[in-house]
């Protein structure tokens, strides 16, 4: 092809249009967003859109080059460079401890608590009576205390680490025994033989999948056994022929032999949940009163509170657990305290709509079927989009409740010219993004897991489709 070529010398001369990187920086929306953003991304933005440009140029895809059109392209690609990636979401799945979406949001008064604390400086490790260094587990101890009866309170950062710092404590160079069909995997790969084995201890296996008596925990106990460990099957249920040692049996064998009895209850329920139609979800309290020695659980799950694993029992084992020098390693930070802290304190005043996991848990399908009418009302305005309410499902979820689901009412949603996978695509890309259900070529939104607040935000995604 000849030099003379029309198209080359197009190609050439949108080459020379366009303008150089100084010149770019140079220009007054883009000096603004210097300042906003960081002179060091608005560069590499530029030097990567202006990279772009020749390329689409040498393709023939472009016709013209104007610098107003670069700035813009500039001034988008630097504002998403500069955003946080961890931002909020709205859930419309139903539920409502989803891992991937931050599992429980905090309370109102977690955040505010928090807030306070970590603008300025706190007694984290002040002891504010004696004018002495003190101890940061001070300031949720007395709440558990309280709240589930417990002698003594440790806080680490979540509960495969409380299950981990215990085990390292009580039973490095001895055995655990557990039963064999409390050998369970939970999301995230968490195994209990192996945060067991890392601990250092042995894992003694007893009974069968489905039986395990106190006889068989019996039989395995030997000069080096340290732990019994029970463990609460939180992501799946066995059904049928079963059998599992009740929990008094327990205490009273660990006693028997001078063992340390622990369990790992996981969800760390505060609140009997029976009433709303979930069972066998065992809360903290009473196995405190019937005498185990240690008990496990997380922050984050139904307890409605920032990502946390709760060591709590008797004085002895944790004041041992407390010595650990991985304690220090697994131990929480003054924003993780203040958020805890804040959402006991309301389970101490009874206030559990004012906790937001609890709030969502106990709504009734009727008035999900309220707010599910208005906002279909809304929706069915916006052009090209159809929608209509149905029964439906939400569950708890993050490995809480398996198999045991909460009725809901649920807008189902169809447009003219959209599939539903285009739909859930948009709603993806919104900011806010919009987490929604897709079944059947349909778009389901379920109101328990959104603020009501955040409905506005919905109806003005659908218009913008």
């Amino acid at each position: 092809m000849s030099s003379s070529d029309p198209a080359i010398a197009m190609r050439q001369t949108l080459l020379r249009r366009i303008p150089s990187v100084d010149a770019l920086l140079g220009r007054t929306a883009l000096g603004a967003l210097q300042r906003r953003v960081g002179r060091g991304v608005v560069l590499d933005v530029a030097r990567r859109v202006l990279d772009s440009l020749r390329g689409r140029i040498a393709s023939g895809e472009l016709s013209d080059v104007f610098p107003e059109a670069i700035e813009q392209e500039i001034i988008a690609a630097a504002e998403r460079a500069a955003e946080c990636s961890l931002r909020p979401v709205i859930n419309a799945t139903g539920v409502v401890l989803h891992t991937n979406l931050g599992r429980a949001p905090l309370a109102a008064a977690a955040i505010e608590h928090l807030t306070r604390t970590a603008a300025r400086y706190s007694n984290l490790e002040y002891n504010l009576e004696v004018g002495e260094r003190g101890k940061r587990d001070a300031h949720t101890e007395k709440l558990f205390a309280g709240l589930v009866g417990a002698e003594s309170t440790l806080v680490v950062n979540n509960n495969a680490a409380a299950v981990f710092l215990a085990l390292n404590t009580l039973a490095e160079g001895g055995e655990v025994v557990v039963s064999r069909g409390e050998l369970i995997e939970i999301g995230g790969a968490f195994r209990v033989p192996d945060i067991c084995a890392k601990s250092g201890g042995l894992l003694r296996e007893v009974g069968t999948t489905n039986r395990t008596r106190v006889g068989d925990y019996a039989s395995a106990i030997n000069e080096r056994t340290r732990v019994l460990l029970r463990v609460h099957a939180s992501n799946f249920r066995i059904v049928g022929f079963t059998e599992r040692p009740a929990l008094e049996e327990m205490v009273a064998l660990a006693r028997q032999h001078h063992l340390i009895l622990m369990e790992d209850l996981g969800s760390g329920c505060l609140v009997d949940l029976t009433p709303l139609g979930i069972e066998d979800e065992p809360l903290v309290s009473p196995s405190l009163r019937a005498g185990v020695d240690v008990v496990t659980f997380s922050g984050d799950k139904l307890l409605g509170g920032p990502q946390a694993g709760i060591i709590t029992g008797k004085r002895e084992p944790l004041a041992r657990i407390r010595k650990n020098p991985l304690f220090r390693a697994l131990r929480v930070d003054k924003l993780t305290i203040s958020a805890l802290q804040a959402t006991v304190a309301l389970y101490l005043r009874e206030d559990y709509d004012a906790v937001p996991a609890l709030r969502m848990i106990r709504l009734s399908v009727e008035e999900i079927g309220r707010r599910a009418a208005t906002l279909a009302d809304r929706l069915n305005r916006c052009a090209g989009v159809s929608a209509s309410l149905e029964s439906g499902e939400s569950v708890i979820g993050g490995g809480s409740t398996p198999g045991q689901s909460l009725p809901t009412r649920l807008i189902a949603m169809t447009h003219a010219t959209r599939t539903a996978t285009q739909i859930e695509t948009r709603l993806r890309q919104n900011n806010p993004a919009i987490i929604a259900r897709v079944e059947r070529d349909r778009v389901l939104l379920d109101l328990r897991t959104v603020f009501e607040e955040q409905e506005q935000e919905i109806v003005r995604a659908f218009e913008g489709l």
